[in-house]
């Protein structure tokens, strides 16, 4: 699908231009982001494209729009459009039970769909508490691992996001397709759109490749190696430009690659067993922002982040990848969708009274608690397996990296079934966090989930 570039300052004016660069530069300064690269295309013309800092600090090579970044779980939006052509071709169903297509699966997996996989609905967990990343697993020996991690949950009860439930996803088309699923995306969907695109390969010479970096310690330093082949599975493994995911983004918009049936099925989250909707289709996050419609996803992988808003029915789409695995990459997008359509804009959320002071003690003692490396008091079963020994020294590195908390504020209390729910900015010296914690009636932590404001 072919889409416009046009000069910068043809589309906006300069004064404008600058206030918007100020503030992306600002806000990678204070996540410590080398390198970015923004697009921003709407009804095929790009608004703005950019990139930003360094693609590789040790060569002072700068980003620019040819600079290559590693997709993370974006990638996760191929590999479904790649499960629904094999199936437009005949070669699976998406309510096929996996075990027909791989060998040697568990009991526990046989009620779980093609279509569980792809809606993250399958009640899979992820290895990587007992996956080593040095490792060269082949696909069976990876499968043979996954295996053995207990289900979160019964098919199609509720949504938790799985990347082993996307690697299987890889290996179900190795073997519907006939051949490795890099080389069928590749083949149907790479080349016709004329995308560079690929598995992410450590031999293969990639021009304007960048470097992935991670903040540790108050310094910047190299990625972590991996094994070569975590780094082709089909939950986020590939190498792509700006530029290709525009690509992506305007042939979303016709037939070239997808039908509209299949558009319209890969937008549409599952209805969990409550009745619910899921916020997930295939591969795609679902969802609004102020009544817009919004088709999105994110990623994370080896120093890297990614993001792509798609404001489908404005035709509107921001892409942001950055080559830092402390970068935010949504709150670049929404800070660029707010100036192109002011309408859009998110505003912080403000604070509100604190009527239960004593609950704040409380969510404000678990995050110290945390924060030393110890476990909060007075936990359900549920939250203090979350928090168990092996998960302690990571909260207490993230917190740490925060600085000292200077305030807290409330942002939000509702009830949840028979707990209250209770939402928080914690601000500290680094950086902001928001804390949602919930409390039972006999006044135990049954929910505590921390990120990024």
């Amino acid at each position: 699908m072919r889409f416009v570039l046009l000069p910068l300052l043809l589309v906006m004016p300069l004064a404008c231009a600058d206030v918007l660069d100020d503030k992306i530069m600002q806000e990678m300064a204070r996540r410590h982001v080398p390198g970015l690269s923004v697009l921003v295309i709407q009804d095929g013309k790009v608004l703005k494209e950019k990139g930003y800092g360094y693609a590789n600090l040790e060569h002072s090579v700068p980003v620019t729009e040819k600079t290559v970044f590693q997709s993370g779980s974006v990638g996760k939006t191929f590999t479904a459009a790649l499960v629904m052509l094999l199936a437009e071709d005949g070669k699976l169903s998406l309510d096929d039970p996996i075990a027909r297509h791989l060998s040697n699966t568990p009991p526990a997996w046989n009620g779980i769909t093609i279509r569980h996989l792809l809606t993250h609905t399958s009640g899979l967990g992820d290895p990587y508490k007992v996956l080593d990343f040095r490792k060269d697993y082949s696909d069976e020996e990876l499968i043979a691992l996954e295996a053995g991690i207990p289900m979160l949950f019964a098919p199609g009860e509720r949504y938790s996001y799985s990347n082993m439930g996307y690697h299987l996803l890889g290996f179900i088309c190795n073997k519907a397709g006939g051949k490795f699923y890099g080389d069928q995306l590749r083949e149907r969907i790479f080349a016709p759109l004329g995308m560079e695109t690929k598995v992410i390969t450590e031999e293969d010479i990639v021009p304007h490749r960048a470097a992935g970096y991670t903040w540790n310690n108050g310094v910047l330093r190299n990625q972590s190696w991996v094994a070569p082949m975590l780094n082709t599975t089909a939950d986020g493994s590939l190498y792509l430009t700006a530029r290709d995911l525009a690509k992506w983004d305007q042939a979303l918009y016709g037939d070239s690659i997808l039908t509209t049936r299949m558009r319209a099925a890969s937008w549409t989250p599952p209805k969990l067993a409550n009745g619910d909707n899921s916020g997930y289709g295939y591969g795609w996050m679902i969802g609004e922002l102020k009544g817009h419609r919004l088709v999105s996803h994110s990623g994370a992988w080896q120093g890297f982040k990614s993001q792509i808003d798609r404001y489908v029915d404005d035709k509107f789409t921001v892409i942001v990848l950055a080559n830092s695995a402390s970068a935010k990459p949504g709150k670049f997008t929404s800070m660029i969708t707010g100036h192109f359509m002011p309408a859009l804009a998110v505003e912080p959320a403000k604070a509100i009274p604190d009527r239960s002071p004593e609950v704040t003690v409380k969510l404000r003692a678990a995050i110290t608690s945390l924060a030393a490396g110890e476990p909060p008091a007075r936990m359900t079963p549920a939250v203090a397996e979350q928090f168990g020994p092996d998960m302690l020294p990571k909260y207490r590195t993230g917190l740490t990296r925060l600085g000292e908390l200077k305030t807290v504020e409330l942002l939000s209390r509702t009830s949840v079934a028979e707990a209250i729910s209770y939402r928080y900015r914690f601000n500290f010296t680094e950086e902001s966090l928001i804390v949602i914690g919930e409390l039972n009636k006999e006044g135990q932590l049954a929910k505590l989930r921390m990120f990024l404001d």
